[in-house]
């Protein structure tokens, strides 16, 4: 323990020569994550089901979810730079975590998708606050050839809460309505009551599990002289990832298109009940697989893999596509681009971040990874609105398209930027 704490203190502008990679931060981030992402994704697994029941159409889904993550988006370009400003990050994203686990009870008060809206904004500002931060943080607590495995252990970490999460959600799910409630919604509203234990104990966690030393403040870091300063290699990267973002839709919508493949066979609710568990193998896959692909990128490179994995997501939306198109109900194919879903989130989320570590340096790392946020919100918030506007006013095989052919010319893009 001793040692470990000791590692953890080291100086954030490089760890010394063979320290360990599974530290007290590592470890302390994990499970910080592992909390946060149960408590998140057992109101995201239910949400679809939650907005059906109260009459919202799937505009205001893709809504909700599109000005989330472009006040998200935001969030993370300012506080990833101000952290650098100031020499530390710790204290902000324990608040950022606190903030992201209180809000979603708020969910349990609405009537109409207006509040919903209002809860999930808060949210994920408070998940903007804090992913830049602890992403910085974690790349300055291993070693440079042993990032691949720790940002792969920590979404694993990340991804068991979003397993259990959802199971949990299902479970209260069924349990609720074999009793009988009087309101449709109700089950939904007592799940969002649920996700406070969780959430609060993530900020909690990393509160007194992650240890960070302190660097002296750039006070004199200006806000464009830290994004002109950011590596040109950098920038590239950027490039095919804010292409493939375009398109890169909220995975709520998934869990809607299966909710409603589903639901004229077995009811809103015993759909809504299919599509979280297949929302929860879709997080057991990505869950698998983000270690072994960030351990694998530390040996072969990082860009192959993540191009396959943007490609694995192209065949993802192109599925529901011809879902729709063809009303293709099974649920083995609908298991299927769950899985795979998993397996591109796996390799999205691991490696943009580790590269994005390989490209930068320590003292505007912060930048870099609130940067990367932000174009990713950006592109979050477009694919999702679009999604969900051209699935209302056309049809739900034009919304998947659309995603198809946008994450189809990211990998493109960064198949051929160097």
């Amino acid at each position: 323990m001793v040692e470990a704490m000791e590692e953890a203190r080291a100086p954030a502008g490089g760890p010394p020569e063979g320290r360990r990679w599974l530290n007290r931060n590592v470890i302390g981030m994990g499970l910080t994550s592992l909390l946060s992402d149960a408590g998140h994704e057992m109101a995201t697994a239910v949400l679809p089901g939650f907005l059906a029941a109260i009459g919202a159409p799937a505009a205001a889904l893709g809504l909700i979810e599109g000005v989330a993550d472009a006040v998200s988006s935001f969030v993370k370009l300012s506080s990833g730079w101000y952290s650098d400003r100031i020499g530390h990050r710790k204290a902000i994203a324990v608040g950022g975590y606190f903030l992201t686990g209180v809000c979603k009870a708020l969910f349990a008060f609405a009537w109409g998708w207006p509040l919903v809206l209002v809860g999930r904004t808060l949210a994920w500002f408070g998940r903007g606050v804090r992913g830049p931060l602890r992403d910085a943080m974690l790349a300055e607590s291993v070693p440079p050839d042993s990032r691949g495995k720790a940002f792969g252990f920590h979404r694993t970490g990340d991804t068991i809460g979003a397993i259990i999460g959802p199971l949990v959600a299902v479970v209260l799910l069924a349990t609720l309505q074999h009793r009988g409630v009087a309101s449709p919604s109700a089950p939904f509203r007592v799940i969002f009551w649920v996700t406070l234990i969780p959430g609060v104990s993530s900020a909690l966690a990393f509160a007194l599990f992650v240890t960070e030393k302190r660097r002296a403040p750039a006070h004199e870091l200006r806000f464009w002289a830290a994004l002109q300063a950011l590596p040109t290699r950098f920038r590239r990267l950027l490039v095919g990832v804010g292409l493939f973002g375009m398109g890169d839709f909220a995975p709520t919508l998934l869990i809607l298109g299966a909710t409603q493949l589903l639901t004229p066979a077995y009811g809103v609710v015993r759909a809504a009940q299919f599509a979280a568990l297949f929302y929860t193998l879709r997080n057991v896959a990505y869950a698998a697989a983000s270690y072994p692909i960030g351990a694998l990128s530390d040996r072969v490179g990082r860009r192959g893999l993540l191009v396959i994995g943007y490609l694995v997501a192209v065949v993802v939306a192109a599925g529901f596509a011809a879902a729709f198109a063809f009303s293709w109900r099974s649920l083995g194919y609908l298991l299927l681009l769950f899985v795979l879903a998993g397996l591109y989130i796996a390799a999205e989320d691991a490696l943009e971040g580790v590269m994005t570590a390989d490209a930068t340096e320590a003292p505007t790392r912060g930048t870099a990874y609130g940067l990367l946020a932000s174009v990713n919100g950006v592109g979050d918030f477009a694919a999702s609105a679009m999604v969900g506007l051209l699935w209302t006013v056309v049809s739900p095989v034009v919304g998947f398209a659309y995603a198809a052919a946008l994450m189809l010319a990211g990998a493109v893009v960064l198949h051929r930027v160097r």
